[in-house]
């Protein structure tokens, strides 16, 4: 396996790998991960479909990717997913899968032409004293300290920032900054999360950092995940025989460690109530999705809160019992050890007439019946206790929805904290209280919220005890390699394997492990796309300097006509025309401006 950068290798066809028609496959999970590499087996690795088999205990696929309907409950997405441009796998995959909705046209096609004629944006991004726009303007507000913290992590080696907190490299001037308050609230970072984490997140969307205030770097797909790649993805995988085996818990792999040779031997399982499982041959390969970050979910309702589960874990056992085979396996405690400091909550609220979408259309200044971007992303309440955000997706979110409902996702990062309105944590109130915080935050009239909170919506909340368990601090070693050296026939996916630069909590990591480990298991003779080299591109990096700096210019010092010497000096070399167009040195006198319309810089 090797990886690639450009259309050259983009566009290949890669030719049968030599003895795939001997192999199968057997993957644990039905996420993203496992149907994105069953996806990669069939077409570039030019398996049968009928030779691949996905295991999952649900009765459902999709993993995290979720977005469904209960009769009685309502709506339930337990989380979302913020997409951009730079997705390589997971845009190599979607390319080749079949839209629902549009004739000749693929699930890429679809997105793209989506957001060309809807581009995303937010007209308000933070709120306070309860639903007043905050004033924050789309800037950072980094103060020279802070902006010099984030360039020394951004330097750090990956070493330096091992096992380390975000608060043990900031400082509070950066803690109490408007970046970190929008950071916080799209990743769903705690102050207490790896600095790691940060790091190659930082380095990993550098070049977004100017669509990052006002969510114009996002990209949303029309509905719901599980519907708009979910159900295409396993539609052309059932069209191409393979087998989605359900209700089936996967207790342990057993493995042949014997020297340097790495063999998976053994899938047991748990069927409908029976033991069983399946032997493996070197030409039967294996596909480990570890860790979940949905693990032990819990609904509650409208009337009822969701419970804090903290029992038997199945997905961390199961990474539990390889990693005490090997220490190449890794160390899934360090991310499941800690509920208090991984969990949090979200909700899905469903309206049920006017009222309470007029109060959404007065803070994202859109209709929210348009079928158009609405919020354009989360809205955060500043001064929430819970630190609550909240969104609303192009709708209908939901292809079932009617045409009077407008169905909300609402998330809080602090759940044990008592409410502004409702004196209660978030971990302990219904739907309903829940509605109430967020009907608070709106603005609603305060003697207005328990009617409409009773009548106007229905909220099901959802509690996860592991949901940024991949934040936690960590060090080389806690993730085992997609495909551990010495295996012949089995690879780690998702987002607790171990791949390189690319960041977790989103789809693209997920795809990638996937991709990463059907080409190398099968020596498909094509590149991974690398992860987006921004990070090494100096315009990005200057064009990321002077969007941290609120476009404010550097300080030269030195006497004025200093100044102007130097800048004309600098503007006769390529550094300083890239200094000056991207406005970080004043224009004087020979230096100016130049147009930089040949440039991909977004």
């Amino acid at each position: 396996m090797h990886y690639s950068s450009g259309n050259y290798e983009a566009f290949a066809r890669p030719r049968k790998p030599q003895g795939v028609d001997d192999k199968s496959a057997w993957l644990v999970g039905a996420g993203l991960g496992s149907l994105a590499a069953a996806i990669f087996l069939i077409r570039d690795g030019q398996m049968s479909g009928d030779r691949i088999t996905i295991l999952e205990e649900l009765n459902i696929a999709g993993g995290a990717l979720d977005g469904i309907k209960y009769p009685e409950k309502g709506f339930v997405i337990r989380g979302g997913r913020e997409l951009e441009d730079h997705m390589e796998c997971l845009w190599d995959l979607l390319r080749t899968v079949p839209s629902l909705e549009i004739e000749d046209a693929s699930v890429l096609d679809e997105f793209y032409w989506l957001n060309i004629d809807d581009p995303n944006s937010t007209k308000r991004r933070v709120t306070e004293k309860q639903g007043q726009d905050a004033g924050t303007n789309f800037k950072f507000g980094l103060s020279e300290k802070a902006q010099k913290e984030i360039v020394g992590v951004f330097l750090a080696t990956r070493a330096q920032m091992e096992d380390k907190r975000i608060d043990e490299v900031f400082s509070a001037e950066f803690l109490d900054s408007n970046f970190w308050l929008y950071w916080r609230t799209m990743f769903a970072f705690e102050e207490w999360h790896s600095a790691l984490e940060m790091k190659l997140y930082l380095h990993r969307f550098v070049h977004q950092l100017g669509g990052f205030p006002d969510m114009s770097a996002l990209k949303f797909t029309k509905y719901n995940q599980y519907e708009s790649f979910v159900l295409p993805m396993q539609k052309w995988l059932l069209e191409r025989g393979v087998t989605f085996q359900y209700g089936t818990k996967v207790t342990d792999v057993q493995f042949d460690l014997a020297g340097d040779r790495k063999q998976a031997t053994r899938i047991d399982w748990v069927r409908d109530g029976e033991e069983g499982g399946v032997d493996l041959s070197e030409n039967d390969l294996a596909y480990i999705t570890i860790g979940s970050l949905t693990e032990n979910s819990d609904q509650g309702d409208h009337a009822t809160a969701a419970r804090l589960n903290t029992g038997p874990a199945p997905a961390w056992d199961l990474w539990r019992k390889i990693a005490a085979r090997d220490e190449a396996f890794g160390r899934p405690e360090v991310f499941c050890g800690d509920i208090q400091k991984s969990k949090w909550e979200s909700a899905t609220a469903t309206t049920l007439d006017a009222r309470v979408p007029e109060y959404i259309e007065r803070i994202a200044e859109r209709d929210p019946f348009s079928g158009k971007v609405v919020t354009g992303g989360i809205v955060t309440a500043r001064d929430s206790p819970w630190l609550m955000s909240w969104t609303v997706n192009r709708q209908p979110h939901f292809k079932a929805q009617k045409p009077t409902e407008i169905v909300v996702w609402i998330y809080g990062l602090f759940v044990d904290t008592p409410g502004a309105f409702v004196k209660k944590s978030m971990q302990d109130c219904t739907g309903e209280e829940i509605t109430q915080e967020w009907l608070f935050h709106l603005g609603v009239p305060v003697d207005e919220i328990p009617e409409l909170a009773a009548t106007g919506v229905k909220t099901v909340p959802v509690m996860m005890p592991y949901v940024t368990s991949f934040f936690m601090p960590r060090k080389a070693g806690d993730r085992p390699a997609v495909v551990p050296k010495g295996s012949v026939n089995f690879a780690f996916i998702g987002q607790f394997a171990e791949t390189t630069r690319d960041c977790i909590f989103t789809t693209e990591y997920s795809v990638r492990t996937a991709m990463e480990a059907t080409y190398e298991l099968l020596g498909v003779e094509r590149g991974v796309p690398e992860v987006f080299n921004s990070t090494y591109d100096l315009r990005f990096l200057l064009h990321s300097t002077n969007v941290l700096r609120d476009g404010e210019q550097l300080d030269i010092p030195g006497p004025s006509f200093a100044k102007r010497h130097l800048v004309n000096r600098f503007d006769q070399t390529e550094l300083g025309q890239l200094l000056t167009d991207f406005n970080l040195i004043p224009a004087t006198q020979n230096a100016r401006v130049h147009d930089r319309s040949d440039d991909a810089i977004a």
